[in-house]
């Protein structure tokens, strides 16, 4: 691989930071390599998420942020439903949505609203 040329920026948004400019190649299974410069300037290590993006110039590889997903169980979301409750209308609502869940609302620890 060769080394890469810095480049003034001419696109907005940069900064005025130079443009890294490298010459890779595509390996087997498609394996692309990414400069060490720009893996740095990006904080792309082992293992990372990136976007793969087409675009009219070509192929457009950026960084990628991924988020944990918390999926509740059945009992999770019974509480969260009568612990909610602000008055007793709500309180009585909840109960039917829980037991619409298959569950019984008094088997589900929660704290029924002062108000009910």
């Amino acid at each position: 691989m060769t080394k890469g040329k810095q480049y003034p920026d001419r696109r907005p948004g940069m900064g005025g930071a130079s443009i890294i400019r490298e010459t890779g190649k595509v390996g087997k299974r498609g394996t692309v390599v990414i400069a060490a410069a720009l893996r740095r300037r990006f904080g792309l290590d082992e293992g990372s998420l990136i976007i793969e993006e087409e675009t009219p110039e070509g192929v457009l590889i950026r960084p990628a942020v991924a988020m944990p997903v918390e999926i509740y169980t059945t009992e999770r979301q019974a509480e969260f439903l009568l612990n909610n409750a602000v008055d007793e209308k709500d309180y009585q609502r909840a109960r039917r949505a829980v037991k619409k869940l298959g569950l019984d609302p008094d088997a589900i620890p929660h704290r029924r609203p002062d108000s009910a």
